[in-house]
């Protein structure tokens, strides 16, 4: 169980340090890129995709990698993997016509934070799938409810993910929480890991006057997009280049 655990944890590594990176700093920069036909020769062939995509499409892919790995929109790993017997999986409408895909997790035994739902927004790469040992650990140690979103356009959500998208979709969580009548009176705990932490902390701005979330919780989340970019987009670049 350890290894299979562990194993999981892994997947998401690859974009949030490397590939999502580069893009982010791209598009920061310049919303709409104009690239070179060398660099968007470089950009393209780094993921082998060469004749098929178009430049747009690439730093699409590159900030949502939602197909690394390969198997990420066909195969969300089940909760019974990991020794989590009592949950619900779920296909949430969003207000704008997607279906979200997501995990509402109960613990064996109602611990002291019995009365507190964790909304958890999972990094990039992989699906909510790959984080359940992450959610075990919070049923286990804390004995909360835990609902594990997926953004529109990963694992086996609907859509094509973007920065509104992503809003919309967090929304949709936390008012699923506020209508479901097992979880309608309790506190929320806004949990996000890496591009996660972003969409959290975006969802917590927009609804504190409502009383009903209880805290914020972040794992790895840059500080912002303008520290992150000028180390990492100058080392992922020589190293493409290194690669050609």
């Amino acid at each position: 169980m350890a290894n299979s655990a562990a194993q999981y944890l892994r997947l998401p590594v690859l974009a949030s340090s490397g590939l999502a990176v580069v893009a982010s700093g791209l598009l920061y920069f310049k919303q709409k890129l104009v690239l070179s036909n060398s660099c968007a020769r470089l950009v393209v062939s780094y993921i082998h995709k060469a004749h098929e995509l178009e430049v747009d499409h690439v730093c699409s892919e590159l900030i949502y990698p939602r197909n690394v790995p390969t198997d990420a929109r066909t195969f969300v790993p089940k909760p019974r993997q990991f020794g989590v017997n009592n949950y619900e999986e779920l296909q949430i409408p969003t207000p704008d016509g997607e279906s979200l895909h997501a995990l509402f997790l109960r613990p064996s035994k109602k611990g002291l934070a019995g009365d507190i739902t964790v909304l958890m927004f999972h990094g990039n790469a992989g699906n909510i799938g790959h984080r359940i040992p992450i959610a075990r650990v919070l049923l286990d140690i804390l004995g909360c409810n835990v609902l594990m979103l997926e953004y529109r356009g990963y694992g086996l959500s609907t859509g094509v993910p973007d920065e509104a998208g992503l809003k919309i979709d967090a929304q949709t969580g936390l008012d699923y929480i506020r209508q479901r009548a097992e979880t309608s009176n309790n506190k929320v705990i806004v949990y996000g890991q890496s591009l996660g932490g972003a969409v959290a902390i975006n969802l917590v701005a927009e609804n504190q006057d409502k009383g009903d979330i209880g805290g914020l919780i972040l794992e790895n989340t840059f500080l912002s997009i303008r520290k992150l970019i000028p180390t990492y987009v100058r080392y992922h670049l020589r190293h493409i280049t290194h690669l050609r």
